[in-house]
């Protein structure tokens, strides 16, 4: 098989690409790096199944020929990270809208089978907990640009969905739950890897809001296989399906987990909303999912602990800081 990831030099395609040559697949990846790092996939340019192409996903004659040439796609470039996408709002709505656009556009053309990640913000505000993929969407107003990236997403989710129902396009939607692991990086906003990188620094670990806020955690390495058994299974095709782990912890308390794990001095600082970001930024409390649907149609059960993942973190953030 034949595999094409877009995004593939970022944090969860690198993965995804290691389980499918590991499995002895053919693998090819498209990324302009604007998010995504060569060090993600350094290892694997030697390998003789390892295809990488840095450009756009909106250059169509290059995503034709890839496109073309793949059996299966993984479409995971996107904007991400909340700092990214306050501070770069049109080339956020852009990217996330036009790429997805362009993908859908030509998988149509050859019928490849095609995995959208979406994310769980699209469920916005809602308060209706766990989230379910059939529960509605709740969105600030569009004055406030929090919601743009949402939005976007549920766009793209509309527009995949709608190929599969009217040009039979076999497609499939992920929404993800706070993927983490080792290459995550705290540069746009990722609480974990940052967290981590101030108290391996004995810096200030700067909590936003009131940290009462919970998120639940998964390890990408689960999440990566979740995928490949979603595009395995040809029942998935037109669903939507959130993949994650339903294991809560406040902020606050991930924190103080990271700030023992690491035996780091830093303190713990609580940082309002208004100044880590901007003034009327709003935020979900709770990000809890629904997995029963993955767990019925891939057996779907993440595993990996909290702490297993969080120690993963901590060893790849020492290996890189002391590079």
């Amino acid at each position: 098989m034949h595999v094409l990831i877009t995004g593939g030099a970022g944090f969860i395609g690198s993965h995804l690409a290691d389980l499918y040559l590991f499995q002895g697949e053919k693998v090819t990846i498209i990324d302009d790096l604007s998010t995504g790092s060569l060090s993600n996939i350094e290892h694997l340019r030697v390998h003789k199944n390892f295809h990488f192409a840095i450009e756009t996903i909106m250059n169509e004659t290059v995503m034709d020929r890839l496109i073309s040439e793949c059996d299966v796609i993984f479409h995971l470039a996107a904007a991400v990270g909340v700092e990214l996408i306050i501070n770069h709002q049109v080339q956020a709505i852009e990217t996330n809208i036009n790429g997805t656009d362009m993908v859908l556009r030509i998988a149509n053309r050859y019928k490849k089978k095609t995995l959208i990640a979406s994310t769980s913000e699209v469920y916005g505000k809602a308060e209706k907990f766990p989230f379910s993929e059939t529960d509605d969407s709740v969105f600030g107003p569009t004055i406030n640009s929090r919601w743009s990236y949402a939005c976007s997403k549920a766009i793209d989710e509309f527009l995949a969905l709608a190929y599969y129902k009217e040009k039979k396009l076999p497609v499939v939607i992920t929404r993800l739950f706070n993927t983490v692991g080792p290459r995550q990086t705290g540069q746009y906003g990722m609480v974990i890897p940052r967290f981590v990188n101030q108290a391996l620094k004995n810096e200030p670990i700067t909590v936003y809001g009131d940290g009462q806020q919970s998120r639940c955690f998964c390890h990408v390495k689960e999440v990566c296989q979740a995928f490949s058994l979603l595009m395995e299974n040809p029942e998935v095709e037109g669903e939507v399906v959130n993949i994650g782990s339903d294991q809560e912890i406040t902020i606050l308390d991930l924190a103080k987990k990271i700030k023992s794990l690491t035996g780091s001095l830093s303190e713990i600082r609580i940082i309002p909303y208004d100044q880590a970001y901007a003034k009327g930024f709003e935020d979900m409390n709770r990000r809890l999912p629904d997995i029963s649907k993955a767990h019925r149609l891939i057996g779907y059960e993440p595993k990996i602990s909290l702490d297993q993942i969080l120690e993963d973190v901590i060893s790849y953030c020492k290996q890189q800081l002391s590079a």
